[in-house]
């Protein structure tokens, strides 16, 4: 048994993954999520490390079979400055921040001279507010002292493997976005001299090699209640983690993630970034050289529809009722998903970026305003996966898929089936997954893979969702000629937090 651990961005879950693929106890625990003014967003890592410490001691403390590994994954992008013992040099800086908006506008001014488009022909990664490249540039010119004190500039995974087991590393997956070459898995130097940044290039840790396996040190195991030596792998990250979790592992099989952000990912042996493309997405390092994932995380998901249902003070139990009560089309209500104050990174990078709604009448309803809104990150989603040329299956996982009504909404707007795993932890066994290969002990895929249903599009209502995603289109393209004049009347520096202080989405 493989104790599986995915940290999210304000939820931490532990789970016994059985090596037939099999789910176990679960536990989990919220972390904080800190809203600061000016779209800035933060994590205590003390805090993240107390969340892990809970789950693993809970799932410890029920196992049946002997623990032969703790199996990490966790949020992506951010970045979580430390010393050389781990400790946060810092608050932690999540991947929602939106405090380096400015300088992702500027970088993305220039057509293909642009630092954006010359980043994204050297690397492959598209740069947006709370990846590494903006966020390190918005250090060097706000906060030198940070940098100064810190050793590492890291991630969530690697903050959490140095302090449990002293070792300073990154897994490829992380170190992928947004100075590396996933085809050699090193650093491009000129990428961190194009942000300005190449001066700090030593906090980048080298990436962990392929089977890399680290162990628990006294410090670890008095957090974990393990033995001192227990081995420990992290990575790959969650979007990744959740796609071998749910089941692809085969290049043309896409997965969609339907959690806090909204990610759209394919498997994929060719890494030729097109000369045209928008420099959005990224590709990652997997653990099979040769393969790589193409990916498309929107930065917001399920949070925008807890938003809205928050707004009409309903439960998110509420959503799949909700959808059942408007008919496909909404009523003619539809709706642009970008709700994060960061903008959008996916398919398309606009820090400006800002959702809408349209069609509203006097006769609609709530039901058909969060229809709308689900309609539309459906919507989303077959845009990422219309431009990373997704050929093959795709595997669906994430909370916002509790809903039955929603899962259909994905398969009859994408005009595919969906499959879908039998247990939600699919970050912490795609974790488990790679760990056990580490372990010399890899599992049986096949049987893995068959652990899902599926779900068919209703063919009339595909037919319907061509025609308004057509539609979608034409209002995106008119919505991102608009966007700059919001910049005109909501000034940078204006305080957009609703509430400061701890949320837990």
């Amino acid at each position: 048994m493989i104790v599986g651990v995915d940290i999210g961005t304000s939820i931490t879950k532990a789970s016994a993954i059985f090596h037939d693929g099999r789910v176990g106890a679960t536990a989990s625990m919220p972390s904080r999520l800190i809203q600061l003014s000016g779209g800035r967003v933060e994590q205590d890592l003390e805090n993240v490390l107390d969340s892990v410490a809970s789950v693993v001691r809970r799932i410890v403390a029920s196992a049946t079979e002997p623990i032969e590994a703790v199996a990490l994954t966790g949020q992506g992008d951010g970045l979580w400055l430390r010393d050389h013992e781990g400790r946060a040099v810092r608050p932690m800086i999540s991947w929602m921040d939106a405090r380096a908006a400015d300088t992702i506008e500027e970088w993305n001014t220039g057509g293909a001279s642009s630092v954006s488009q010359q980043i994204f022909r050297l690397t492959g990664s598209g740069i947006f507010p709370g990846c590494h490249a903006a966020l390190l540039h918005w250090l060097a010119q706000n906060e030198p002292e940070s940098l100064a004190h810190a050793a590492v500039a890291g991630y969530c995974v690697d903050a959490v493997i140095h302090n449990l087991t002293g070792v300073i590393t990154v897994d490829a997956s992380d170190a992928s976005l947004p100075f590396m070459d996933v085809t050699t898995g090193q650093y491009v130097p000129g990428a961190l001299e194009l942000c300005g940044i190449g001066e700090w290039a030593h906090l980048l840790p080298a990436p962990a090699g392929p089977g890399a396996l680290f162990r628990l040190d006294d410090r670890g195991a008095d957090l974990l209640g393990l033995p001192v030596g227990t081995p420990v792998t992290g990575g790959p990250y969650d979007l990744q983690a959740c796609g071998f979790g749910s089941g692809t592992t085969r290049s043309g099989e896409g997965t969609l993630v339907v959690g806090t952000t909204l990610s759209c990912q394919v498997l994929t042996e060719d890494r030729t970034i097109p000369p045209d493309a928008d420099p959005a997405g990224m590709w990652l390092c997997t653990p099979e050289p040769g393969l790589y994932l193409r990916v498309m995380p929107s930065m917001v998901g399920t949070a925008s529809i807890d938003w809205l249902l928050g707004l009409f003070e309903l439960a998110p139990e509420a959503l799949n009722d909700l959808l059942l009560l408007s008919a496909p089309g909404a009523d003619g209500v539809s709706a642009l998903s970008f709700l994060s104050p960061a903008g959008e990174r996916a398919p398309f990078v606009d820090p400006l970026a800002r959702g809408q709604f349209s069609g509203i009448q006097l006769r609609s309803t709530r039901a058909d305003i969060v229809r709308a809104l689900c309609e539309g990150l459906a919507f989303a989603a077959r845009h990422c996966f219309e431009v990373m040329g997704l050929s093959d299956d795709v595997a669906a996982c994430g909370g916002g898929l509790k809903s039955e009504e929603w899962a259909h909404i994905f398969a009859d707007v994408l005009g595919r089936p969906l499959y879908l795993p039998d247990d939600a932890a699919v970050g912490a066994r795609g974790a488990a997954m790679i760990a056990w290969a580490q372990l010399g002990r890899p599992v049986d895929s096949d049987l893995w893979r068959a652990q899902r249903r599926r779900i068919d599009p209703d063919l009339d209502r595909a037919a319907l969702y061509n025609t308004l995603y057509g539609e979608y289109q034409q209002r995106l393209d008119s919505a991102r000629a608009l966007w700059p004049l919001g910049r005109v009347a909501h000034p940078e520096g204006a305080d957009r937090s609703t509430r400061a202080g701890s949320i837990t989405p």
